[in-house]
């Protein structure tokens, strides 16, 4: 994704626009810029951050000064302070604060501040490169540069997994200042053509310490290559990294080491008004204390930490479905981007909300007015904890920190602790005030058979957890309630772990005595038990066989390619052979090396083959014409026989005259009929018929004409 910030090419480029200046001459917007560049130079070198109490006194320009008057940011803190104060001195700084600090503008003003100092443009391309390990706390630096650098003509572009990728690489050679995860920059680095970082001057590194550890060791090694030698580098963290092995990758230069709270008489990685306390608690407890605490705080914005996606999945599902009568979101890395997006910011404005996470959401996000973190899942270290226990206690509000551990944990994570000066007090839980959901998640599981496969889930997931981590003092997976684990997850049979035994047999553990008969437990008391026994009674069956419906055939199991291979490899096959096959078993042994191509004898060969067949082709031919001939006979001979049919007057014999009347008596004589007869020749009976009729029509003529003389003469 992104974003320009309000760049206007005409303005920045031509300087059109004129501002009035002293005495009422009038200059260009390009020199008042320069005049004030050069002001702030001059004033770089006698900046003191001791004597520095608000952002006015700070050698800033106006531009940034007026987005952090926008955004209500008047006083700096110490480690803004003095990051500023060397940072614009191009000086490598490596920055240390406690949660909550203001460690974000403490690198997000020195951008600005280079970058126009240096007359930056949009045409220059890359000028400074934000690293940051989580896409949260990128999007969270994204939206404050957005505020407190709404005054600047820079365009900067925010780039996350989980964006349109091809909308990125039409505009990554137009960013500034980029913002980003190292997976995505390094993908844009192997595939944009357009994007070219050798112009960068500024590379900072939130979160110093888990850009740089194993998790992102391969990825950063290939970014880091492709950035110039020559540039300023920032890196900021909670718990900053001092390994030289790290500093010497990043090529850092006499860089200053900045934190202010080790410079206090007692040093502390975690806010003063932060309280620490921590419970006890078996592992098959924990739905049961979570539940008992979100119904006691309903009014409460808290943050529930878990290990692993699977389990923050589950517990969300199962939590929704018992409806606590509190908000409830979920954050965890395999969600979409866009629902990472809208849970923060749904998280970002709800006074009273439940957000389980895992360690994605411990990493620099500010989320405000955080009553409570709960770390239900003992953390992996130190480290850890303090960033997850930072979420609450910022900029000196007041927060609490619950600590959930087993009593198998509890020692070793203590001893964890107190090598970072961080004291925990131990609490206990009345009973009175815990609440069992058991009865209604087994209710619920049963019922839908998504929710029962997602308990398995996370309850392998955890397992798998607790035997990848590192450190065994805290992490003894032997003293894992495995059984009442699941069983507090409802599920009433405890799912089958292949990975624990596997590991067990390779560090040589023994396996767990196996009870001789499983009972399950449904709270119910022994008459509960008496009431509900059934006694089975012998049942006499038909002589008659009974229909047994066969059973449904199983489904074929699908074998991978890798499955396979490593089958042929136990059964000692003998994979990529050539095998030849010969017609004799006798010449077997010599017949492929004896055999020899004859080209002569080929040719002869192939003469034959086309003999054979055209004269094969030629009896086809010749059978297709004499079908052929015999269906067109048979057809001309039908018509024949049809228009005998149909052709009445071919006939020889003459038509029966013998109805019509005597012609001497229409005709009025024999003489008139023979002289008709022969001066007129013969013609079809027809054609006599209309002559006829004519005739009549002239006698009746000749009468009518008679008659009338007579009268007249009369």
């Amino acid at each position: 994704m992104v974003k320009n910030i309000k760049y206007d090419k005409k303005k920045r480029l031509k300087g059109e626009k004129k501002v009035p200046g002293k005495g009422g001459s009038k200059e260009t917007l390009t020199q008042r810029e320069d005049s004030e560049i050069e002001k702030l130079k001059s004033q770089y070198e006698a900046f003191n951050p001791h004597e520095v109490t608000t952002f006015r006194e700070m050698p800033l320009s106006g531009k940034t000064q007026n987005g952090l008057k926008s955004c209500g940011y008047k006083v700096p803190t110490e480690i803004q302070k003095h990051s500023i104060a060397h940072a614009l001195l191009g000086k490598d700084v490596l920055g240390a604060a406690i949660t909550g600090s203001g460690k974000t503008l403490a690198f997000l003003v020195p951008i600005l501040e280079i970058l126009y100092v240096r007359k930056w443009t949009r045409l220059d391309g890359v000028g400074a490169v934000v690293i940051t390990p989580t896409r949260e706390l990128a999007y969270q630096i994204f939206e404050t540069l957005k505020k407190i650098g709404g005054s600047h003509d820079f365009s900067a572009g925010l780039i996350i997994g989980g964006k349109n990728l091809k909308f990125e690489r039409m505009r990554m050679d137009q960013c500034n200042i980029i913002i980003c995860t190292p997976g995505r920059l390094l993908q844009h680095m192997d595939e944009t053509p357009l994007f070219n970082c050798d112009s960068m001057q500024i590379l900072i590194l939130d979160e110093a310490d888990r850009c740089l550890d194993m998790g992102f060791e391969v990825t950063m090694n290939a970014i880091i290559e492709n950035f110039p030698k020559e540039r300023q580098t920032l890196l900021f963290s909670a718990t900053q990294t001092r390994s030289v092995k790290d500093l010497a990758r990043l090529s850092l230069v006499d860089p200053i080491y900045v934190a202010p709270h080790e410079q206090q008489a007692t040093i502390k990685t975690t806010p003063d008004t932060l309280t620490h306390s921590y419970v006890v608690c078996e592992l098959k407890d924990k739905i049961t204390m979570l539940w008992s605490f979100i119904k006691h705080h309903k009014k409460s914005k808290i943050i529930v930490f878990l290990a692993t996606c699977k389990q923050v999945k589950y517990v969300f599902e199962i939590f929704s479905k018992l409806r606590p009568g509190i908000s409830l979101l979920a954050l965890y890395g395999t969600l979409s981007q866009d629902r990472r997006v809208a849970v923060y910011n749904d998280f970002m404005q709800k006074n009273t909300v439940i957000l389980f996470a895992t360690d994605i959401a411990s990493r620099g996000l500010d989320f405000p007015s955080v009553n409570w973190v709960v770390q239900l899942d003992c953390p992996e270290d130190a480290v850890a904890y303090i960033h997850r226990a930072g979420r609450t206690a910022r900029f000196n509000a007041s927060g609490e920190n619950l600590l959930v551990v087993t009593p198998s944990e509890e020692e070793g994570i203590l001893e964890e602790l107190k090598t970072r000066n961080i004291s925990v007090e131990r609490i206990s839980i009345d009973d009175k005030f815990m609440f069992s959901p058991h009865a209604k998640i087994d209710i619920f599981l049963t019922k839908h058979q998504d929710l029962k496969e997602s308990a398995q889930r996370a309850f392998l997931a955890y397992i798998k957890n607790i035997v990848l981590m590192k450190n065994k003092s805290i992490f003894k997976v032997d003293s894992l309630d495995i059984d009442g684990f699941a069983r507090s997850l409802g599920l009433i049979t405890t799912p089958r772990v292949r990975f624990l035994d596997r590991y067990r047999k390779r560090m040589g553990l023994p396996k767990p005595a196996a009870s001789s008969s499983k009972e399950l437990d449904f709270g119910l008391n022994v008459s509960d038990d008496e009431e509900f026994a059934v006694t089975a009674k012998p049942v006499e069956l038909p002589d008659e066989a009974v229909p047994v419906e066969p059973l449904p055939k199983p489904k074929p199991k699908i074998i991978s390619k890798a499955s396979a291979a490593k089958m042929a490899l136990k059964g000692k096959v003998a994979v990529n052979t050539k095998i030849k096959f010969v017609e004799n078993d006798e010449d077997s042994a010599g017949a492929a090396d004896d055999f020899e191509y004859d080209p002569v004898k080929a040719r002869e060969r192939m003469r034959e083959e086309d003999k054979y067949d055209a004269e094969r082709y030629r009896e086809i031919i010749k059978t297709k014409k004499k079908t052929r001939k015999e269906k067109l006979k048979k057809r001309q001979k039908a018509e024949e026989e049809q228009e005998e049919q149909d052709d009445f007057g071919t006939s020889d014999e003459e038509p029966d005259l013998s109805w019509l009347p005597d012609p001497g008596q229409v005709y009025g004589g024999e003489e008139s009929h023979e002289e008709n007869s022969e001066s007129e020749p013969e013609e079809p009976v027809r054609k006599k018929q209309k002559k006829s009729k004519k005739s009549v029509e002239e006698v009746s003529l000749t009468e009518a004409e008679s008659m009338a003389l007579q009268l007249i003469g009369d």
